[in-house]
């Protein structure tokens, strides 16, 4: 009898109706499983598959705003300050007009003749590449700081109001950005504290967004999921470039405004629909007493190179504790009745956190094996992704005959390929076990295509677009690993003993460090005057993120070698 109850369980765990209630749930959420009781009392789904799929395009869509406000500043740097000989006067301009005058305020500004009519005060100045500088350093850096306490935070409090509220301070501060134009401010401290106050509040992001992942997806085919999910990068700097480029040579207010509403808009949408975990809609998956979840054990190596313990050994364990589960319920009536009312969706056990669950702190997060290594090799990968982020189209601006809106879009060729490549290194991790080397191969190849796009990159507009392609692919797919897929197995590493309470933290000490090597390029590109000097400056950034990994790589490849023999023994 319990072990045909037990066969209904895990029958209805497949599909099952969104009539619940969830008192724990988002609004929308609740609103949602009420309207279907009532207008579709019949339908079943598969719940667990709706939430994850839920998460993971709530999720995508909320990081994609992220950096669609990031974006703009790079392609309106080039009207702030341009040369404005190849610039047409504006028909209300008189010729005898000696008064200084702003852009789109002609009834102040400076006489045509000085070459510099046209841009946009404080930026008018001859060290205008130093100030534009100064404001990429001024996100990037508070970025880089906030981070290490953004994960702090987040580790503590409901993910959806830290992302909800994140979204909605971000959003403001972009739209701010533009509003100094609408409001006629010169002043360049008001600029910088904008930018500040963006960087502080964009923290809220990547802890968040990998957090909520990592909690509904297990480690199986992770690579590949964060790979795809992670194109929401580029996606965003995509629709960041479209959005700017668009108003940029008419009223670049607009290209910070426009992204800075959907922002908003999108955090009210993860404020009434983001559930942040499994537990708060009762989709927990089975685990065992170790607290890792079944099926997890002896599937994957560890980051630090070293192996786990034998996967035979580990896979026996588990069927055992799976059948002491079963005879536990077969033999209690009372076990029965608590998973049929706890356990709707999944047929499988829930268990409480393990008591050990604590949150991790700032230094044994520190101890975690791999996390130095990974974390400063990423501010090198970092450093030479955002000096093109902040800088690409204005270096394509000056490098060729192409106006603002058309070097802002062949920049996209960059992002596109960074898709690929975020998703090519998610496979070949999955594929291999071997996350570092994957990224220290991507690595190799990145350095000296840097080279051959800064030789032969204005040749011609196909000929730039194709190697931006290919550069971004290399460029892009260690760092889109490390973020994701490596952040995520470190947090959950097998030395915390099934403690999972160290995602948030790892993810932010990695993405800190990394952005820290963010602020520094883009500052140092805007120091350097000639761009062969930047370019010799992401060459070494490159070779350094590489020599970083050596030791986890050579780690991975011995432990591949040892178990190549082990295998070939069995065989013979």
């Amino acid at each position: 009898m319990h072990k045909i109850r037990l066969q209904k369980i895990r029958s209805h765990g497949r599909q099952h109706k969104m009539s619940a209630t969830y008192p724990r749930a988002p609004i929308g959420i609740r609103l949602i499983s009420f309207l279907s009781a009532k207008l579709c009392p019949r339908w079943q789904i598969n719940r667990v598959l709706w939430f994850k799929c839920s998460v993971l395009g709530l999720t995508y869509l909320a990081y994609t705003c992220y950096h669609m406000t990031r974006k703009p500043l790079s392609v309106v740097k080039s009207v702030l300050h341009r040369n404005c000989t190849g610039v047409s006067l504006p028909p209300d301009f008189t010729v005898g007009q000696s008064t200084r005058m702003v852009p789109h305020d002609f009834t102040t500004g400076p006489n045509p003749t000085d070459g510099t009519w046209c841009d946009y005060p404080p930026f008018d100045a001859p060290d205008f590449n130093s100030l534009l500088g100064k404001l990429d350093s001024a996100f990037l850096f508070s970025y880089a700081i906030a981070m290490f306490g953004a994960g702090f935070v987040a580790e503590r409090v409901s993910l959806r109001y830290f992302l909800a509220l994140g979204m909605a301070l971000s959003g403001l501060f972009c739209y701010l950005f533009g509003m100094a134009k609408v409001y006629d401010i010169h002043t360049f401290w008001y600029f910088m504290a904008v930018q500040a106050l963006a960087g502080i509040f964009q923290t809220t992001g990547w802890p968040g967004v990998v957090t909520i992942v990592g909690r509904w997806f297990d480690r199986s085919k992770r690579g590949f999921i964060f790979g795809v999910w992670n194109s929401h990068t580029s996606i965003g700097n995509i629709a960041g470039l479209m959005i700017a480029s668009h108003y940029v040579e008419t009223d670049w207010s607009l290209s910070f405004i426009v992204p800075g509403f959907l922002m908003g808009l999108v955090g009210f949408v993860m404020f009434l629909f983001l559930v942040d975990g499994p537990e708060v809609v009762d989709c927990q998956e089975k685990v065992c007493p170790t607290g890792q979840r079944a099926g997890d054990r002896g599937r994957r190596t560890r980051l630090d190179g070293l192996p786990d313990s034998d996967d035979e050994e580990e896979v026996a364990v588990t069927v055992e504790q799976d059948n002491a589960s079963t005879r536990s319920l077969r033999g209690s009536h009372h076990s029965y009745t608590e998973i049929n009312e706890r356990t709707p969706i999944m047929g499988s056990i829930n268990r409480a956190p393990p008591a050990r669950d604590k949150v991790i702190g700032f230094m044994g997060a520190l101890k975690i094996p791999g996390v130095v290594e990974f974390s400063l090799s990423l501010f090198f990968a970092k450093l030479v992704n955002y000096t093109f982020l902040f800088w690409l189209p204005f270096y394509i601006q000056s490098s060729t005959s192409l106006g603002p809106e058309k070097s802002a879009r062949v920049s996209a060729a960059f992002d596109i390929g960074g898709i690929v490549g975020a998703i090519a290194a998610g496979m070949i991790s999955d594929a291999s076990g071997m996350p570092a080397t994957t990224c220290h191969i991507m690595l190799a190849l990145a350095a000296p295509l840097l080279v051959v796009y800064r030789s032969w990159g204005s040749a011609s507009v196909v000929l730039n677009v194709l190697l931006l392609f290919v550069t971004g692919l290399m460029v892009n797919g260690p760092y889109a690993l490390i973020t994701t897929s490596v952040s995520a197995e470190l947090g959950q590493h097998s030395s915390l003993n099934g403690n999972s309470r160290a995602l948030a933290t790892v993810t932010a000490i990695i993405d800190g460090t990394g952005s820290i090597g963010a602020a520094v390029g883009p500052l140092l590109a805007g120091m350097l005057a000639d761009w062969s000097h930047v370019f010799y400056m992401l060459v070494i950034s490159d070779v350094m993120a590489l020599v970083l990994l050596l030791r986890i790589s050579s780690k991975e490849c011995s432990r591949r070698n040892v178990a190549n023999r082990s295998l070939n023994v069995r065989i013979e």
